[in-house]
């Protein structure tokens, strides 16, 4: 996936799609566990595809906690 294509994604629909790539993961993992996964790079892809999702809605929530904030000294 795309960071570009990622940032026009909602919030709600960016944790979404971080529970669903989660749970790929697991199932990867265990595929690989019993030698029945054909696409290894496929961990190392979805993993990389989480860390920029969590990236970004780090990113959100920094941001509108700086918009919130602003009254702090």
């Amino acid at each position: 996936m795309k960071a570009k294509d990622l940032s026009e994604r909602s919030t709600e629909d960016l944790r979404t799609l971080v529970r669903t790539l989660r749970q790929d993961l697991f199932s990867y993992r265990m595929k690989n566990a019993t030698s029945r996964l054909d696409d290894t790079s496929l961990l190392a892809k979805t993993r990389k595809d989480i860390a920029r999702i969590e990236h970004l809605l780090g990113q959100r929530a920094r941001g509108e906690a700086k918009s919130d904030g602003g009254t702090e000294s």
